[in-house]
């Protein structure tokens, strides 16, 4: 009788769900895995793998004589070099300094306007934002007497521009997790720390960061995640321009995959995207793992 009951549970609440799961998100993924081995004529083949990698628009380590665009593959890898530090240390800058600032609920809600926006709008804000005519970024530059230009429109300065353009759009993400790991932190390691004499900085260090470590595991792994596919604001602010110089891959595979009708090259970017996730992910998230243990 447990075994049939369990049966039927199994059927109405959980095969719907795995059927789902396997129409979905299973055969495509093994469907594009497939394709990324599939040569022209229809035979297994790794040469789809060899072109890509071999590719300047995936990696060009020397550039132009030394100048943009290094390829899809290092300019993300500047993304998250760039973009993962700062969207992480200003988020838990944010979330200590508004903790205890009147109306910074307030003041949150505004600064996570950005993580609730759709990227598509993001990224046409920040091609206005460093826009030479209109820009908020060059009006401020230019009160102080610097140099304007539209950033988006060189190569040594496109990249750059929606890296640091984005930083605010995600900002908000990481400000509202850390928020809440603080609110999990005893107030009594506060006030035992401040009896033995130390000062703010060294409780920030000492209690702060150590016991919020399983909350930048996550905004680290989500963070580097949304990095690692980012289109839309590439795909809206610069198309990857000027000459390339903002391309990042999973515009690439949508280039490969609707201007060059090239499937199974689409396939393969699609693959290492996944693969670079895994890589990237599965450390962390044993990580995670180990502290809640």
């Amino acid at each position: 009788m447990l075994r049939r009951a369990r049966l039927y549970h199994f059927g109405i609440f959980i095969l719907p769900a795995l059927t789902l799961m396997a129409i979905f998100v299973m055969y495509p993924t093994l469907r594009t895995v497939f394709l990324s081995f599939i040569g022209e004529d229809g035979s297994f083949t790794l040469s789809n793998y060899t072109e890509v990698l071999r590719s300047r628009d995936i990696f060009n380590p020397g550039g132009y004589e030394g100048e943009f665009p290094f390829g899809a593959l290092i300019h993300n890898a500047m993304w998250i070099a760039i973009h993962l530090p700062i969207t992480t240390f200003l988020g838990l800058f944010l979330a200590t300094f508004l903790r205890n600032v009147k109306g910074g609920g307030i003041i949150k809600s505004i600064i996570f306007l950005g993580m609730v926006m759709p990227m598509i709008v993001g990224g046409i804000m920040i091609r206005f934002m460093f826009d030479g005519s209109v820009g908020v970024v060059n009006m401020v530059m230019g009160f102080f007497g610097m140099h304007t230009q539209t950033w988006t429109a060189y190569p040594e300065t496109a990249l750059f521009s929606l890296i640091f353009g984005s930083v605010w759009l995600w900002a908000g993400f990481s400000m509202i997790l850390y928020s809440a790991g603080l609110e999990t932190i005893p107030n009594m390691y506060y006030e035992a720390a401040r009896i033995d004499g130390a000062s703010r900085i060294k409780m920030f260090f000492k209690i702060t960061i150590p016991l919020l470590k399983p909350i930048t595991v996550v905004v680290v792994t989500m963070t580097l995640l949304w990095e690692l596919k980012i289109f839309d604001i590439v795909y809206v602010a610069t198309m990857g321009g000027p000459g390339g110089s903002s391309n990042v891959l999973a515009l690439q595979m949508y280039l490969y995959g609707f201007r060059e009708w090239n499937a199974e090259k689409a396939a393969v970017v699609a693959v290492l995207i996944t693969l670079f996730t895994l890589v990237a992910a599965i450390p962390l998230i044993r990580s995670a793992g180990d502290e809640a243990e």
